[in-house]
C-alpha cells in the first residue's frame, strides 16, 4: 500500500453513526493496527491466551468500553496499551470503519491506525491475555478470497437442564403467541468468513473487519 492508497483509505473511512438501544448491548472498541515493514504494510494481530474467554482466537487488540473511557477511540487505544504495551503516542489513527453489531449482542467500534515498525521492538505483551502476535501482509487479504460458510441459527424459547427440567427463556406459550413461536424456530442464516495463514485461522468478527478494510483502498 503506497501513500496514495493510505490517503484514499483515510478519506473513505466513515464517521460514527448512532445505534438505537446501544445501552442494551455490550459496547467494545478495537484497533486495526497497520505496520509498514520493508515498503509493505502488514496487519498486526494477537492470539488470545488459552486461559481467557475465546482463548486461542486471533483478533485485533481491543475490548469492552469502560465507564471511565472518554470515547470509543480512547477504549481502543487503552486496550492496545494494556494488551500489547503500545502507547497512544506511537499510534496514528487514520480513521474508522462502520460500527459492527454482532448477532450475539456486541457492538464493535473499529479504528484503523498506523504503528511505526520500530515500536514492535518495545512492545510488551500482556501474557495473561495474549499468547503471541502475528504480522500478516495486508496484500494477502487483498489477494486471497476467504472461505465462506453459511451457519443456521435457532431460537429456543425453552430448553432443558441436565436434570431434564424445563428452563423458560421467553414465555411464548404463556403469552399465547402463534404456535410456531412456542417451540424452537429458525433464525436467519448468516455468513462466516475464514482465512488461513501459515497454519493460523482467522474468522468471526475479525474476518468481517478485514473484509471491510480491504474494500477501502
Amino acid at each position: 500500500m503506497n501513500k496514495k492508497q493510505v490517503k484514499k483509505l483515510s478519506k473513505n473511512l466513515p464517521q460514527i453513526a448512532g445505534i438505537l438501544g446501544r445501552e442494551r448491548y455490550l459496547n467494545s472498541s478495537v484497533l486495526i493496527p497497520l505496520i509498514k515493514k520493508d515498503k509493505e504494510y502488514f496487519l498486526l494481530f494477537q492470539k488470545r491466551a488459552a486461559t481467557i474467554r475465546q482463548g486461542g482466537d486471533i483478533c485485533f487488540p481491543g475490548g469492552k468500553v469502560d465507564k471511565t473511557d472518554k470515547n470509543f477511540k480512547h477504549t481502543a487505544l487503552r486496550e492496545t496499551k494494556e494488551e500489547l504495551g503500545i502507547k497512544k503516542k506511537h499510534i496514528k489513527i487514520l480513521g474508522r470503519l462502520d460500527t459492527l453489531v454482532t448477532r450475539n449482542g456486541i457492538i464493535v467500534e473499529p479504528f484503523v491506525g498506523i504503528i511505526k515498525n520500530k515500536t514492535l521492538k518495545k512492545m510488551q505483551i500482556n501474557v495473561l491475555e495474549v499468547e503471541k502476535t502475528l504480522l500478516i501482509p495486508l496484500s494477502f487479504f487483498k489477494e486471497t478470497q476467504a472461505r465462506e460458510f453459511t451457519l443456521e441459527a435457532e431460537i429456543k424459547p425453552y430448553s432443558k437442564d441436565e436434570a431434564g427440567n424445563i428452563i423458560t427463556h421467553f414465555p411464548s406459550k404463556e403469552l399465547n403467541l402463534p404456535l410456531h413461536y412456542q417451540s424452537t424456530w429458525k433464525d436467519k442464516s448468516y455468513k462466516v468468513w475464514v482465512y488461513e495463514y501459515e497454519g493460523e485461522i482467522i474468522w468471526g468478527l475479525t474476518a468481517v473487519l478485514i473484509n471491510e478494510l480491504v474494500k477501502k483502498y
